[in-house]
């Protein structure tokens, strides 16, 4: 028993748009992890600068377009927080990329199966 030709473009259509969505969200979530891996190096280059510096050293942020000064301490655990939040996202990165790549996978092979059956 065959796929009526319709049915069968119609199939092969909805199987290469999922393909093709789920490459290229494949590539944004790489993106977003290149990214955050920059992110994350930045805040520990950061906290070493900041932890190797005399505690009685006056330390400025930006807030806007002027600095404030901050306690070394307030400054740490705000690296600390932005870290534990870059960490968080990382994770949610991973499954979401873990997830695409399935659907790819799945995709792809589905449309491998259905070219070489040729619809029967």
């Amino acid at each position: 028993m065959s796929i009526p030709n319709e049915a069968l473009q119609k199939l092969l259509q909805e199987i290469g748009q999922k393909k093709a969505f789920s490459e290229q969200q494949l590539l944004v979530v790489k993106q977003q992890k290149a990214a955050r891996n920059r992110e994350t190096r930045m805040l520990q280059l950061t906290a070493n600068e900041v932890d190797s510096l005399p505690k009685d050293t006056k330390v400025y942020e930006g807030v806007g377009k002027m600095f404030v000064c901050t306690p070394i301490p307030d400054v740490q655990k705000r690296l600390v927080t932005e870290g534990v939040a870059l960490e968080k996202e990382m994770e949610n990165l991973n499954k979401k990329e873990h997830y695409l790549q399935q659907t790819y996978d799945n995709s792809k092979s589905s449309l491998e199966q259905v070219l070489r059956t040729g619809g029967r």
